[in-house]
C-alpha cells in the first residue's frame, strides 16, 4: 500500500480484549513485525488517520460507514448506535443514497448529525438519482433530487454527491455535468462522484473536462476480493490514468466474506440466503479458506481482512461498509489498522482466481 508514514498520538484507553495489543505508528511504519495488527483502534485514536479523498479537498477516514441498512433493517436508536461506535474509532465519512429505504437513511443520519452536533466534522457522501419522486439525472431532476436530500439530511451542503450512472442512459453526460457545475457554483454540493461508470463513460467525463465541464474525482464500484471484474481491467487502467480515486461498495459481498456463513444451508438460513449460497461455491471455498489462515494469523475477523485487501490495491481511499451492529464496526475498523503482507496477498489473489 501507498500511504505517508502517519505518527499517533499517545493511545490513553483501550478496549480490554486488545489491552495488549501493539500501539499502530503508521500503516507502514510500526514495531515488530510489519503486518502485526491493531486489533481494535481506541475511542479518538482514528481522527489522527485521514487520507486524501482524490482532488476532492476532502480528508476521510479510511472506512466509510454506508447508511444501507438505516431505516430497512434497523430503526432509528439501532442506526444512531452504529454511527456513535464509528464515531468513537474516529471515523468522518458517511456514506448513503437517496433511494436508500425511500430517503429514511438520509432522514436517520440528519437526525444524527443534528443531535451530535457533528456536521462540520464529517464527509457526507450520497449517490443522488434513484428516489422514485426524482428519478433520473437531467437538469430538473438532478436539481429536485439534491434540494430533497438537503432537506432529509437537515444540511445545506452534499460533500461528495455521486451520480448513479446507471441513470445516464437517456441523459448526455455533458447535461448532467453542466447542472453539476451549476450545483457546485451554488455551494449544495462541494464534489462530484460516480457510482457504476464504464471504462468508455470514464473517458468521456475526461474530454469534457478538458472542454471545461467538472472533472469526476472519485468513482464507488462494487469491489472485493470475490468480485474484481467489475473494476480490474479497463475501468482501473481508465482510473489511474486520469488520478481517480475509489471508494468501493459492497466489500463483504453481501457479507459472505464475513466468514460468518460456511455451507449452504446456513447461507440459505440468512436474509441473504439467495445471494450467499450462490457463493458457496469451489472459488468461494478457497477464499474463505485463505482469510482462515490469514485471519486466524493476524488475530482479526474476517471482515477486517477483507477490508485490508481493499486498502491494499491501489487507488482504494475507503471501502463503504454498511453495518447494522455496532459490533460488525468494531470489526469493520480493524481493517484500516491491519496491513497485509505481499503473501497475504498474493494467496488471496491465488484463492479468488
Amino acid at each position: 500500500m501507498q500511504d505517508s508514514a502517519r505518527r499517533m498520538p499517545g493511545l490513553t484507553w483501550q478496549h480490554p480484549a486488545v489491552a495488549d495489543a501493539p500501539t499502530r505508528v503508521s500503516r507502514v511504519e510500526r514495531a515488530g513485525h510489519p503486518s502485526a495488527p491493531i486489533p481494535t483502534i481506541g475511542p479518538g485514536i482514528g481522527s489522527s488517520l485521514r487520507e486524501p479523498l482524490g482532488e476532492t479537498g476532502l480528508e476521510v477516514f479510511g472506512l466509510m460507514i454506508g447508511g444501507g441498512e438505516f431505516g430497512w433493517t434497523i430503526g432509528q436508536q439501532a442506526s444512531f448506535a452504529v454511527l456513535d461506535r464509528y464515531a468513537e474509532h474516529g471515523g468522518n465519512a458517511i456514506h448513503t443514497a437517496d433511494s436508500f429505504a425511500a430517503g429514511r437513511s438520509e432522514h436517520i443520519i440528519g437526525r444524527w448529525l443534528a443531535e451530535r452536533g457533528v456536521r462540520d466534522e464529517t464527509v457526507l457522501g450520497v449517490r443522488i438519482g434513484g428516489h422514485p419522486d426524482h428519478p433520473g439525472l437531467g437538469s430538473v431532476p438532478l436539481v429536485r433530487a439534491v434540494e430533497s436530500s438537503l432537506e432529509r439530511l437537515g444540511t445545506d451542503r452534499i460533500d461528495v454527491a455521486y451520480f448513479d450512472a446507471s441513470e445516464l442512459d437517456s441523459v448526455p453526460l455533458e447535461d448532467a455535468l453542466a447542472t453539476a457545475d451549476w450545483l457546485v457554483e451554488t455551494g449544495k454540493v462541494r464534489s462530484f462522484g460516480a457510482y457504476g461508470l464504464s471504462a468508455d463513460q470514464l473517458v468521456e467525463l475526461r474530454i469534457l473536462a478538458s472542454a471545461g465541464y467538472p472533472r469526476i474525482p472519485v468513482i464507488d464500484v462494487p469491489y472485493n476480493a470475490m468480485r474484481r471484474r467489475d473494476f480490474e481491467g479497463d475501468l482501473r487502467l481508465v482510473s489511474r490514468a486520469q488520478g481517480i480515486v475509489l471508494t468501493p461498495s459492497h466489500p463483504l459481498e453481501h457479507g459472505f466474506l464475513t466468514g460468518m456463513h460456511r455451507s449452504r444451508a446456513q447461507a440459505a438460513a440468512s436474509t441473504r440466503g439467495a445471494q450467499l449460497a450462490g457463493r458457496m461455491n469451489k472459488r468461494g471455498t478457497k477464499v474463505l479458506k485463505a482469510m482462515d489462515r490469514i485471519a486466524g494469523e493476524l488475530g482479526v475477523p474476517h471482515a477486517a481482512v477483507a477490508i485490508a485487501w481493499l486498502r491494499a490495491q491501489p487507488a482504494v481511499v475507503a471501502p463503504i461498509a454498511n453495518a447494522f451492529e455496532p459490533s460488525h464496526v468494531d470489526e469493520l475498523v480493524q481493517g484500516v489498522g491491519v496491513a497485509l503482507s505481499r503473501t497475504h496477498l498474493a494467496e488471496l489473489t491465488r484463492a479468488a482466481a
